[in-house]
């Protein structure tokens, strides 16, 4: 049974949005599943909490800039369903605080596509840093992240596993296996950690284990030793990936949530930071 049935895709008001949109249909199409796409960004007086303060022609700038993003983020969306494909549900958060109204929305879903974080587009303004890690955490749904550069599509045809014996990676891996079902090519990269496993033969165990899985859900996977777990893996995963020409890297998250300040594992910030393909991350 396909576990991919209904998706959520993030937009805002920059023309990423359509890369996204255009990803989620391409799954949708392949999975037969049905796709909602939300607009959730912050209002501008959040961003300027200042401006509109006793002032009523600064309250009317705001909101007149809300309305011109909405707007926006409508026109994208309607150009991309122009195109031939699977139809698509809108749907608009209002002033509703991005993360829980995201978040929230995220766990009537089998699958989020969100967009990497880049700073520099003024266009996705209204979109926090810590935005994608913070409903991957606080939704527990799986996210295929898509970079904020080049274009993607038809993914899925040669994948990088990241594997590690933990839920996170159980969790991405399963979320990943219609993709992983249908891919031309799987390779999985593991990390020993010999600290805990001094003669290695309780990491062999786990690794036939990891194949026998992959082989009972028609998954024939290259395993690829990569040495021992440390620092440096986010660049070690993203070069492996280059190398490979992998379109596909499948990882888990690691991390845990305080409040608005998330704090991530160093591979899944460096991952995040600079990543060249789409991700797939679970929590």
């Amino acid at each position: 049974m396909n576990p991919l049935r209904r998706l959520l895709v993030h937009v805002d008001g920059s023309p990423r949005s359509s890369q996204r949109l255009q990803l989620a249909r391409e799954l949708a199409q392949s999975c037969d599943a049905g796709v909602t796409a939300m607009l959730a960004v912050e209002p501008a007086w959040v961003a300027v909490p200042m401006a509109g303060m006793g002032d009523a022609g600064g309250a009317i700038m705001l909101q007149a800039a809300d309305d011109e993003r909405r707007q926006r983020a409508r026109a994208h969306f309607d150009e991309q369903m122009a195109t031939p494909g699977p139809g698509v549900t809108w749907c608009d958060a209002g002033p509703s605080p991005i993360l829980t109204a995201f978040a929230q929305r995220a766990l009537y879903n089998d699958l989020l596509v969100m967009g990497q974080h880049d700073p520099d587009d003024a266009l996705a303004w209204g979109v926090p840093g810590d935005f994608v890690p913070s409903v991957v955490i606080a939704s527990g749904r799986p996210t295929l992240v898509v970079p904020s550069a080049g274009k993607w599509t038809g993914i899925g045809r040669r994948v990088l596993v990241a594997w590690k014996p933990t839920r996170e990676a159980a969790r991405a891996l399963t979320a990943a296996l219609p993709m992983l079902q249908s891919a031309q090519a799987v390779d999985v990269a593991l990390w020993s950690e010999p600290a805990d496993d001094r003669d290695g033969s309780q990491s062999a165990a786990r690794d036939v284990w990891l194949e026998d899985w992959l082989q009972a859900h028609g998954v024939q996977a290259q395993m690829l030793h990569q040495g021992s777990n440390g620092r440096g893996v986010g660049d070690l995963l993203l070069s492996l990936a280059a190398d490979r020409g992998s379109d596909l890297l499948v990882m888990g998250c690691y991390g845990h949530a305080r409040a608005r300040e998330w704090l991530l594992g160093g591979v899944t910030q460096r991952v995040l930071r600079s990543m060249t393909l789409p991700v797939l991350l679970a929590h």
